[in-house]
């Protein structure tokens, strides 16, 4: 075999070899659920206690009527179940996914279901019943609302915020929260118990002054999908409002006073660019 039919196998083999790996890392990031743990350090919490986290659903479906995906939950024994906004689709038909989902959790844990953009536009698009919907399944819906609650003896006040939080008075760096906003999120941080903001959007407490101005201990997110296609090395490719190469996309972040943790989710099947190398993620929280 002469020198350049050999530099021809070579080229081949390695387009062969890019072309499996990119076509199993589409198939992994479809299919392949993984369970990651995270620890948060809040110095509130003496015994801590376990949430598993889910965002981003985006109706996909593991397994028939998400038994795989519920079985997965079950089996990281949480003590509280997040469901962190777009578990269905702006134009979805209906909300059987994530009613389904509810239905086979509710008795495993207390499941608590943050809005995100796309239940929002749903609801816009005909379909105002939603809350009640999930209410009605098992899930406690929090949207500019928060419950007083106790995991493991520790106090805990758990809330949900879509809208951008901003900060109390706009400047050149910072917009001002708007009325209700502000009076929600006055009201949220006056207590002593610990304070948790289910927010499907990182970016409402990233912009502005939000993460210096309240007083939130744990900001819970979802939304940018780990950045939808994770370069090796480089992270992921682009996250919403934060553009490419996002800081805050994934992980467990200290931002000014709060922490600050974002799931990488586990749908966008609908999306025209698929999730690549960023398989779905159901995320184990420790909050001690």
């Amino acid at each position: 075999m002469n020198r350049k039919k050999r530099w021809i196998l070579a080229v081949i083999l390695i387009l062969a070899v890019l072309a499996a790996y990119v076509l199993v890392s589409l198939w992994v990031s479809t299919n392949y659920i993984v369970v990651r743990e995270y620890t948060a350090d809040t110095g509130k919490s003496e015994t801590g206690f376990r949430a598993a986290v889910i965002s981003d659903l985006h109706d996909h479906r593991f397994g028939g009527d998400n038994e795989k995906l519920a079985e997965e939950i079950r089996q990281t024994e949480p003590d509280i179940i997040i469901m962190d906004g777009d578990m269905l689709n702006a134009e979805s038909e209906d909300a059987s996914v994530p009613l389904e989902l509810i239905g086979l959790l509710k008795d495993t844990a207390p499941v608590y279901y943050a809005l995100g953009n796309h239940e929002l536009d749903y609801m816009e698009n005909g379909h105002s019943d939603l809350v009640e919907e999930l209410e009605n399944a098992g899930a406690v819906v929090l949207d500019k609302s928060y419950v007083d609650i106790e995991i493991n003896g520790t106090k805990v006040r758990l809330g949900g915020l879509y809208d951008y939080a901003f900060g109390l008075n706009g400047n050149n760096d910072a917009a001002a929260a708007p009325d209700d906003i502000r009076s929600f999120l006055q009201d949220f941080q006056n207590t002593d118990s610990l304070k948790i903001m289910l927010s499907h959007r990182p970016d409402s407490f990233i912009f502005g002054d939000a993460s210096k101005v309240w007083d939130v201990d744990l900001v819970v997110s979802g939304h940018n999908h780990g950045g939808q296609v994770v370069i090796p090395f480089l992270g992921g490719l682009y996250g919403g409002d934060q553009g490419w190469f996002p800081e805050y996309v994934h992980g467990m972040y200290q931002k000014d006073n709060l922490l600050l943790f974002e799931t990488s989710g586990m749908g966008s099947d609908k999306q025209k660019l698929p999730r690549f190398n960023n398989p779905p993620e159901v995320a184990v929280l420790t909050i001690k």
